[in-house]
């Protein structure tokens, strides 16, 4: 998936004060993350398990001659691991650790769309009721009859487990 013509196309249509997310399925669930951490979505492919690793660390890839390291986040969050679908998806984002970026592909169960959603319809997050950490949601976006819930992407992984991810890489 082309993000960068996705994010432009969205850009275009919504206007430049609406904040452009990646939308994805979990376990039903419409979650997503800011575009600007996105780097390309890639089909489902085979990944390589590292010994000695967190449950949610699933492995690495090979991508263009990178090691990527791919954390399934249904285990993340406690929903279980994900199961290889013919739409399960790796989004390949970058992400902040001690001024560095590191890139990092997290498993999900399919990708939707890029989409607008201006702050003013993002609120905050609940105190209860998601299977995620509130800590790690930004808001709950609404955009016509559904509910999308918006991570805050870089608060997902605290430092000491990228640092382990990247480690494993």
């Amino acid at each position: 998936m082309d993000i960068k013509s996705e994010r432009d196309a969205a850009t275009e249509i919504a206007g430049s004060d609406t904040n452009q997310y990646l939308t994805f399925t979990m376990e039903g669930e419409t979650y997503a993350v800011d575009v600007h951490h996105v780097k390309e979505v890639l089909e489902y492919t085979e990944i390589a398990k590292v010994p000695r690793t967190k449950e949610y660390m699933r492995g690495v890839i090979n991508l263009r001659g990178s090691v990527v390291p791919v954390v399934d986040l249904r285990t993340k969050f406690g929903m279980g691991q994900t199961e290889k679908t013919t739409s399960t998806s790796i989004v390949v984002m970058d992400l902040e650790l001690q001024g560095e970026t590191v890139v990092l592909g997290a498993l999900v169960d399919s990708v939707e769309e890029v989409i607008g959603i201006e702050d003013e319809q993002i609120e905050p997050p609940p105190s209860i009721g998601t299977t995620v950490d509130s800590a790690f949601i930004r808001g709950i976006g609404k955009q016509e009859d559904r509910f999308i819930i918006v991570l805050d992407i870089e608060r997902v992984f605290q430092t000491e487990e990228l640092q382990a991810v990247t480690d494993a890489s």
